[in-house]
């Protein structure tokens, strides 16, 4: 039997000592549009540990353990946790890689801190401290929503060893295969007591792509900026401004050049792994979630901001624009009275000075009329709807970011569901009524459950002031700030809806472009051209004699046209949130700026002064050093050999 099967156990026990080790590639950097850092790799120290040598000593290494703990100034279970392998028995910490790698305990350790292992060998047998590449965020915080974070891969079955890292949000997530380039391999063979005898093949690791992408970082600051005053000057006012969002998009093209939400947060937090405590802050709501990127995952009533949609919505219903309708102060649908904000009357108009007033009792009057068309025939055509789902809302925008909302546009279908899901705890609710807000507020426990008690019985039902709120923004319609700014930004070039990208192109260590990223055309708004027109000349005078007149009062619009509509989102009990969406230049558009400070008061207060900040930012307006010279992006890709100021 050895004679016969010899060939076949010599290979076996071959195999047996053969062990393959992964060489982890060079991540690839992140930069903005004309070649600034965003994201690049620095040397920090590493302490590693070779788990084989350690078990060759008497007591398994624990000595050695502990003298390393107290130079790292670590827990030695921590350590130790480091230093097992993985298994379907053992939890984490542990080591996905191979046994025969050095396992590393500690990164980002100081000079003195490895000097003080490098230089005592005796104490510290097995033990190395070796330079390796970590994330370097050399802009600080700039864009950590955008960008995300690595974190260590415990995907099972992938082999890529425990040191590697892996985007887990942001662009490091979505450009991962890019990014993280390919591993490399060495092939060892070694004796029965793990000691390695020779090196049988190596394969190198390939380093990864660069992103570039279309950020450009000198608005990306104007726009974070901006969002910080903001929010402080709601606060002084009294607001919470628990919370804000903006976004930049190129309107000719799609391309994202600025993106912002607040609070944010530096992502060097990351490297070398994460504290609890720093993890807590990031995720808890105490201290405003900032891990969360709103611009993508914030969701709000649009308020008027929605009455572009409402507006084409009407028009495509039958109605003229330049027709003449009367801006009560209410309207009454049912035994209800539909008020204008304030209560203000403003008399008889057209759709163009609605727009620049924001007349609310115009378009109550076309969604009743809208609504009863819809009970008459049977079969609802749902006109607000469906305009709103051809503005792109109620669906992901398909940006190349992980985790982005859809928004919500309510229509039938949705309330009966919604109704189904929540009818048992609504009853609930209207049978004993809110006895803790009672006794700290009995009006709004009051108002709570006279709700909940017409929402047990007809819940289901969408009503006439259902569609009132809706045309308006309000109600139960959600959107994302890029869902509002690619809305407007197909407003602005002529209809064409397009799926917003950050990423520009992939560049290789040589120089040589991978892959143009460009943004796909996903649509055409069902508007004329003539109407789109019409709306944006309507949208002009926003900012000059309407709604944003006095946050814009001495802007130069004869250097930069700006058109924009604000929004104000009222819910009960809480503070308004704040909109401002916006084109320029208004007779050529470029750009779409929509900011919204979320409690921050009316859409003129507190997100409307923001965007005027972030136009005057970009265009060097009012004293300001243009963050985009003469409004022009960077036409070709940077020269990656060297770095951008």
């Amino acid at each position: 039997m050895q004679i016969l099967d010899g060939d076949r156990y010599a290979g076996a026990a071959a195999a047996e000592h053969v062990r393959r080790i992964t060489l982890p590639a060079v991540r690839g950097r992140i930069v903005d549009d004309r070649g600034r850092p965003l994201v690049r790799n620095r040397t920090a120290m590493t302490v590693t540990v070779d788990r084989a040598a350690l078990g060759r000593l008497p007591d398994d290494g624990r000595a050695v353990l502990e003298r390393l703990a107290r130079v790292l100034g670590r827990p030695r279970a921590e350590l130790s946790g480091r230093l097992r392998i993985c298994g379907p028995e053992t939890g984490r910490p542990c080591w996905a890689g191979s046994p025969y790698e050095p396992i590393p305990v500690a990164e980002g350790v100081a000079e003195r801190t490895a000097l003080q292992i490098v230089e005592r060998p005796e104490d510290f047998p097995g033990v190395a401290a070796v330079p390796q590449p970590v994330r370097e965020y050399p802009q600080g915080g700039l864009a950590a929503h955008l960008l995300g974070y690595l974190a260590p891969d415990d995907t099972p079955g992938r082999g890529a060893g425990g040191t590697s890292l892996v985007g887990r949000d942001g662009l490091e997530a979505s450009y991962e295969a890019d990014l993280s380039g390919r591993a490399g391999s060495r092939e060892i063979v070694v004796d029965s007591t793990g000691q390695v005898l020779r090196t049988l093949r190596e394969q190198r690791p390939q380093a990864g792509a660069t992103l570039v992408t279309s950020i450009d970082a000198k608005v990306q600051a104007v726009v974070e900026k901006a969002l910080e005053r903001a929010v402080e000057r709601a606060r002084g006012r009294g607001a919470p401004a628990d919370s804000a969002a903006a976004v930049v998009l190129d309107v000719r093209t799609g391309r994202v050049v600025a993106m912002a939400g607040h609070p944010s947060y530096d992502p060097d937090v990351w490297t070398g792994g994460i504290a609890q405590d720093d993890y807590e802050r990031l995720t808890g709501a105490g201290h405003g979630s900032p891990l969360v990127p709103r611009a993508i995952q914030g969701q709000w009533p649009p308020a008027s901001t929605w009455k572009v949609v409402s507006t084409a919505a009407a028009v495509a219903d039958g109605h003229d624009f330049h027709g003449r309708y009367d801006c009560s102060g209410s309207y009454r649908i049912g035994d209800r009275s539909f008020r204008n904000f304030g209560g203000v009357a403003h008399g008889t108009m057209d759709l163009h000075r609605a727009l620049v007033v924001s007349c609310d009792t115009i378009f109550y009057r076309f969604a009743h009329e809208m609504w009863r068309e819809d009970e008459r025939s049977g079969r609802p055509a749902e006109p607000v709807q469906r305009m709103a789902r051809a503005f792109g809302f109620g669906a992901p925008t398909g940006v190349d970011l992980p985790g982005e909302a859809a928004g919500r546009v309510p229509d039938r279908a949705w309330k009966r569901s919604w109704w189904e899901r929540t009818r048992e705890r609504t009853c609930a609710d209207a049978r004993t009524g809110y006895p803790e807000t009672a006794r700290t507020d009995p009006a709004r426990a009051a108002y709570l459950k006279a709700i909940a008690a017409e929402n047990c019985t007809h819940g289901h039902v969408w009503t006439a002031g259902d569609t009132a709120n809706l045309s308006i923004g309000q109600g139960d319609v959600l959107v994302t700030p890029l869902q509002l700014a690619r809305a407007y930004a197909a407003l602005a070039n002529g209809g064409t809806l397009y799926s917003p990208r950050v990423g520009k192109a992939l560049v290789d260590a040589d120089g040589r472009v991978v892959r143009t990223i460009t943004p796909p055309a996903t649509g055409r708004l069902p508007v004329s051209g003539r109407t789109l027109s019409a709306i944006r000349e309507a949208l002009a005078d926003v900012p000059r004699s309407g709604t944003a007149a006095a946050a814009f009062a001495g802007f130069p619009f004869d250097e930069l046209p700006v058109a924009g509509k604000t929004g104000t989102a009222e819910a009960y009990g809480e503070k308004d949130t704040s909109w401002f969406a916006s084109f320029a230049p208004a007779d050529e558009p470029r750009f779409a700026v929509v900011v919204v400070v979320s409690e921050g008061g009316s859409g003129g207060e507190a997100a409307a002064p923001a965007a005027r900040e972030i136009w005057s930012g970009i265009y060097g307006l009012e004293g300001r050093r243009a963050a985009l010279p003469g409004g022009r992006l960077s036409a070709r890709l940077p020269d990656l050999t060297r770095e951008a100021r």
